[in-house]
């Protein structure tokens, strides 16, 4: 048996009844003729071989057993229709198809989880690819043609390619296990110097040789943050770190505010950056706009100072 093909109607028409319960209630769902609706359903049984819905010794069509065994793919064939028809009504509106996004490794992950959740609701048709990276490998992102948006720190604010909008700030505090010798109280002016630094590392060619807020001449390059969180937590060394990402582990013990003469810590301000030759579109303008709404709710909102460390 040669098997037809039907057409995306006679789909929705399957589904309408399926979903209503009745031709009726169908035909005044999609707004048309119950004689329509029993039409479609007919040519559709007729083109696939099969009886979808049981009409015998019931006012109310119920589904056969082929019938179940097709609504869901039904459904799922006119759920992809409608993301293909709402995609393009949102091109045509000048809406992105996609937005990539680089974001600083200093930004609450709350902050980005909280912001994407809210965004995949406000652009269902919008596809999003996200990259973490830190200090100048954010920027650079951007430069490549890698990235739509990035949310990034000062190292590179200036950069002659880039639009910059400050939307917060991060703090950035001195920090050390208990039993570190900076931990004690009394530290005098350079004694930081004596003991090794964590340092974050950049891995873009853009920054090389700056240095930020590195005070020791003995130092270990991390390019992982959350590598330089769990050393610090060994007692290997001292180093700068967000607040909001040591702010546990200084309320039960793990790790100690370091009190040093040098005060090394400092606000970190972030900002929206975008090359000058891309206008943000409706999803990004989104974006830069609930980054900055989302940092604002945030307790650390202080003037802030390039820091690195």
């Amino acid at each position: 048996m040669k098997l037809g093909e039907p057409s995306l109607d006679q789909l929705r028409i399957f589904l309408a009844v399926a979903e209503e319960g009745s031709f009726g209630a169908a035909a005044r769902r999609i707004g048309r003729a119950v004689s329509a609706v029993s039409y479609g359903i007919a040519q559709m049984e007729s083109q696939l071989g099969v009886t979808l819905f049981d009409r015998e010794g019931s006012r109310r069509p119920v589904l056969t057993e082929e019938g179940r065994g097709l609504l869901a793919e039904a459904k799922g064939i006119a759920d992809g229709i409608d993301t293909l028809l709402a995609k393009t009504r949102s091109l045509h509106a000048g809406l992105e198809s996609e937005v990539s996004l680089v974001v600083d490794v200093m930004l609450p992950g709350e902050v980005t989880a909280s912001v994407l959740r809210e965004f995949r609701a406000m652009f269902p048709t919008v596809a999003l690819r996200l990259q973490v990276e830190a200090l100048g490998a954010v920027a650079a992102c951007l430069l490549d043609g890698g990235a739509d948006l990035a949310v990034g720190g000062p190292v590179l604010a200036d950069h002659p390619e880039l639009e910059r909008q400050a939307i917060g700030e991060v703090e950035l505090v001195p920090v050390a296990a208990p039993e570190h010798p900076l931990a004690r109280k009394g530290v005098g002016p350079g004694e930081s110097r004596k003991h090794l630094q964590l340092v974050l590392s950049d891995r873009s060619p853009l920054t090389e040789g700056r240095e930020f807020s590195v005070l020791s001449p003995q130092s270990w390059r991390l390019a992982d943050l959350g590598a330089k969180h769990a050393l610090l937590k060994e007692g290997i060394g001292w180093g700068n770190m967000p607040r909001h990402t040591v702010s546990a582990d200084i309320a039960e013990g793990r790790l100690c505010l370091l009190d040093l003469p040098e005060k090394p810590g400092a606000n970190y301000t972030l900002s929206a950056l975008w090359r000058r030759d891309a206008r943000p579109g409706p999803a990004t303008s989104w974006l830069i706009d609930a980054m900055r709404d989302r940092l604002g709710d945030c307790s650390a909102v202080e003037p802030s100072v390039a820091a690195r460390g």
